[in-house]
C-alpha cells in the first residue's frame, strides 16, 4: 500500500465548502476542532444534549441534524455505529443535496447496508487510527496520527480529493495515510477490537489476575503484574517493535516469552480468531449487535456492570486512587 503524505493532498479543495460534523462526542469534537483549526468551515449537527452544549461552548455553530445536513457540502457522520442508520434515514437522507459528500470514520453502516446512499452523492471515509484524545493531542503538537481514506462512491469526480483534503486538515497526511476499501477498514477494525485490542487483551489481563489471586497472591501485586505493566510493554513495542521490547526486558523474561507464550496463545486461539473474522465478514456479528442495540442493549449493560464489579477493577481503582494521592 502507498503511504499518502501532505504533498499528495490539497486542502484548498475544501475552500468554500461547509463540513457538517454530525455528532459531537469524542471523535466528533476532536475531528471538528482539528478541521476548524486548519481553516475549514465546520458546523455541528446534534440533538439537544450535553454534547450540543459542549459544541456551543467550543465556539461552533450548532443546529439540528436535519438542518446541518441541508447546509453541509460534506456530511461527516461521527455518531456511535448503532445510531447511523436511523439518523441517516430520518434526518440526513431527506435533506442531503445532490453532489454532497457523505462521509464517516468507520465503514460499518455502509458495509452492512444500514445506510444505502443515493447515486448522486460521493461516499467517502476519513478515519484516524487513534483514540480521539491522542488525535487531538498530536494535532496540537504540530503533527498528527496516521489515518485511512476510502472511496465507496465517486459521483462528482472529486470524492478522493475531498477525502484527502479532510485527512490533511486533521494532519493525518502529516503522519501518513493509507488508502483502503470500506470493507477492509470495517472488517480489520472489528477484528482487531474483538480479538486483540479490547476483547483478547482484556480477557488475558483478567485471566492472569484471577490465576494469581486464586493461588493466594496479593491482588495489588497481581494488578501491577498483569494490568499496570502492560502499558510499559506496549509503549516499548510502539516505540520500536517487539524486538525493541525484548532488548529492554531481561533475558529471563524474553525466554519466558518464547517458551510459555505459545502455550497460552496457541493454535486453538488462532482458530477462534478465524471464526471471529468469518462472523465479521458474513455479517452475523453485525446483525447480532444491531439486534442488541434495538432491544436497548440489555446484555451490553449487564456485561458493563459485571466488569465494574470484577476484582481486577475494584483493586485497580483502589491502587490508582492511592497513587493519585501520593500515598
Amino acid at each position: 500500500m502507498n503511504i499518502i503524505h501532505d504533498k499528495d493532498a490539497d486542502l484548498s479543495v475544501l475552500t468554500g465548502k461547509t463540513v457538517a460534523v454530525v455528532g459531537y462526542g469524542s471523535q466528533g469534537s476532536a475531528q471538528a476542532q482539528c478541521m476548524r483549526d486548519s481553516g475549514v468551515n465546520v458546523i455541528i449537527g446534534s440533538i439537544k444534549d450535553a454534547s450540543y452544549d459542549k459544541a456551543v461552548k467550543d465556539g461552533f455553530t450548532v443546529m439540528p441534524i436535519a438542518e446541518a445536513a441541508a447546509k453541509g457540502d460534506v456530511i461527516h457522520i461521527l455518531l456511535p455505529d448503532e445510531f447511523h442508520g436511523p439518523v441517516y434515514k430520518q434526518d440526513i437522507r431527506p435533506n442531503m443535496k445532490t453532489g454532497a459528500a457523505l462521509s464517516c470514520s468507520h465503514g460499518f453502516n455502509i458495509v452492512y447496508g444500514q445506510i444505502v446512499p443515493p447515486a448522486d452523492v460521493d461516499v467517502i471515509m476519513v478515519a484516524p487510527k487513534s483514540p480521539a484524545t491522542e488525535e487531538r493531542k498530536a494535532y496540537l503538537q504540530g503533527f498528527g496520527v496516521p489515518g485511512l481514506i476510502a472511496i465507496k462512491q465517486d459521483a462528482t469526480g472529486q470524492a478522493r480529493a475531498i477525502a484527502l483534503a479532510m485527512a490533511k486538515a486533521m494532519r493525518f497526511t502529516r503522519a501518513g495515510c493509507l488508502e483502503c476499501t470500506f470493507e477492509q477498514e470495517t472488517y480489520e477494525d472489528l477484528f482487531g477490537e474483538q480479538t486483540v485490542l479490547c476483547g483478547g487483551t482484556v480477557d488475558l489481563m483478567k485471566a492472569g489476575f484471577e490465576v494469581l489471586t486464586e493461588a493466594g497472591y496479593p491482588p495489588e501485586m497481581a494488578y501491577f503484574e498483569c494490568v499496570h505493566e502492560l502499558k510499559l510493554i506496549v509503549d516499548l513495542i510502539y516505540e520500536g517493535g517487539i524486538q525493541r521490547m525484548n532488548e529492554v526486558i531481561s533475558n529471563t523474561a524474553e525466554w519466558g516469552e518464547y517458551s510459555t507464550g505459545p502455550k497460552i496463545i496457541g493454535p486453538e486461539v488462532k482458530k477462534r480468531m478465524k471464526e471471529a473474522l468469518k462472523a465479521i465478514e458474513d455479517g452475523s456479528f453485525a446483525r447480532k449487535w444491531l439486534e442488541e442495540s434495538r432491544n436497548g442493549c440489555p446484555n451490553l449493560l449487564a456485561k458493563r456492570k459485571a466488569l465494574g464489579e470484577h476484582p481486577v477493577e475494584v483493586v485497580g481503582n483502589k491502587i490508582r486512587s492511592m497513587f493519585e494521592r501520593g500515598a
